[in-house]
C-alpha cells in the first residue's frame, strides 16, 4: 500500500520558473511545423531537445530522429537540434543536398560566435562542459585547434600552457552555475591572464531554474525533479537541490518512476522540472503526491520569464510562402 500523508502540516512547493525555456520551445514548434508545412517524414539530426518524452510525440507525428546525417536519405529535410551542431555537420549537409533547418538555440549560437572571434583573436580557450555533450561538440568544432575541454575543477590542475598564451573561458549553456563559477576561480588563480566572455555563457532558464530549485529545497525533505537522463540541466537540478539543503533528491522522467518509499516520514516535498519538460509531466507528479494526502502545490515564485525566440530564418521563409 502506498504512503498516505495525514499531517496537516505537510506540504508541496512547486517551482517557479521550471519546465520549458524558450530555446526548448522554439526547437519543439519549429520540428512541429516543418512536419505541418513538409509533411512527414521529417528527419532530426540527434534528440531535438534532451527528453524521451517529446521525442516519443514527435516521432508519432513522422519525425525521424538520427544520429548522423549519413541516415538521412539525399534532398531530404533535416532539422538540427536546439543544441547546436559544428561547421563539419553544415558542410556534410551541404554536400548532400540536404535541406536544413537549424533549431540551435541563440543562446547556443551565442557562444559559438564567442568561440570562433576568440579564436580569431588566437586565444586558446578553456570550454568549461561535459565531454561528449552536443552542445560541447558542436562548440568546439568552431575552433578545434583553439579549444581545451575542462569537465570541472578537477581538471585544472592538469592545465599546462606556454608563457604569453592569450587564455579566455567559456562554457556548455546548462551547467551548475555554481560549479562553473568555481572551475573558473581555480582557473584564474592558475592563469591570471585569463579573460572572460563578453556575458555569462550559463543560459537564463538554467540560472533560473536552479535558483528557484534552491529556494524550494532549503525546506524540503524530498524534491522530485521531472527530467530525463541525458538532460544536463535536470541532472544538475538534482545536485543543486542537495547542496541547498534538500533532504534527498530524485530525478524521474515520469511520475511512473517515483517510488512510495521516497515519502516515508516526509512532510514537505518540493517539485521542480528540467527546461526541456511539458508541465503536463509535472502535473502527474503532483497528482501522484495529491492521491497519497499531500495538499495542492504552492507555488514559488523566483522569476518571471517573457523570453521568445523567433522560429528559424528558413522555416519562417517557406511558411511565408506558403501563407501559412
Amino acid at each position: 500500500m502506498p504512503a498516505v500523508a495525514t499531517d496537516g502540516d505537510r506540504d508541496v512547493l512547486l517551482a517557479a520558473p521550471r519546465g520549458y525555456c524558450a530555446g526548448v520551445d522554439r526547437a519543439v514548434i519549429t520540428v512541429e511545423k516543418a512536419l505541418d508545412l513538409y509533411g512527414a517524414p521529417v528527419y532530426v539530426r540527434k534528440q531535438i531537445v534532451h527528453n524521451k518524452h517529446v521525442v516519443h510525440g514527435l516521432e508519432e507525428r513522422g519525425a525521424v530522429f538520427v544520429e548522423e546525417l549519413g541516415e538521412v536519405p539525399a534532398g531530404a529535410t533535416v532539422v538540427f537540434s536546439a543544441h547546436g551542431v559544428s561547421p563539419t555537420v553544415h558542410a556534410e549537409a551541404t554536400e548532400r543536398g540536404l535541406k536544413t533547418i537549424d533549431a540551435t538555440c541563440p543562446l547556443v549560437t551565442k557562444v559559438h560566435h564567442e568561440a570562433k572571434r576568440f579564436a580569431k583573436e588566437d586565444y586558446q580557450i578553456l570550454l568549461i562542459g561535459h565531454e561528449g555533450h552536443e552542445e560541447v561538440e558542436g562548440t568546439a568544432g568552431e575552433a578545434p585547434d583553439h579549444i581545451t575541454l575542462v569537465q570541472g575543477p578537477a581538471d585544472v590542475d592538469d592545465l599546462e600552457f606556454a608563457d604569453g598564451t592569450k587564455l579566455s573561458w567559456l562554457s556548455q549553456t546548462t551547467l551548475s552555475v555554481d560549479e562553473t563559477m568555481e572551475t573558473v576561480d581555480r582557473l584564474r588563480a592558475k592563469f591570471p591572464q585569463l579573460e572572460d566572455p563578453p556575458s555569462d555563457d550559463i543560459c537564463y532558464a538554467t540560472q533560473n531554474r536552479q535558483l528557484a530549485v534552491k529556494e524550494i529545497a532549503r525546506t524540503s525533505d524530498l524534491v522530485i525533479v521531472v527530467g530525463s537522463a541525458n538532460s544536463s540541466n535536470s541532472v544538475r537540478l538534482v545536485e543543486v537541490a542537495l547542496e541547498a539543503g534538500a533532504g534527498s533528491a530524485y530525478r524521474v522522467d515520469d511520475v511512473s518512476e517515483i517510488e512510495d518509499a521516497w515519502l516515508e516520514g516526509v512532510e514537505s516535498v518540493g517539485v521542480t522540472s528540467g527546461a526541456s519538460v511539458p508541465d503536463d509531466l509535472v502535473e502527474g507528479v503532483l497528482t501522484f503526491l495529491t492521491e497519497r494526502g499531500y495538499p495542492t502545490a504552492t507555488a514559488v515564485h523566483t522569476a518571471e520569464e517573457s523570453l521568445i525566440f523567433a522560429l528559424p530564418p528558413e522555416l519562417r521563409k517557406d511558411l511565408r510562402a506558403a501563407g501559412a
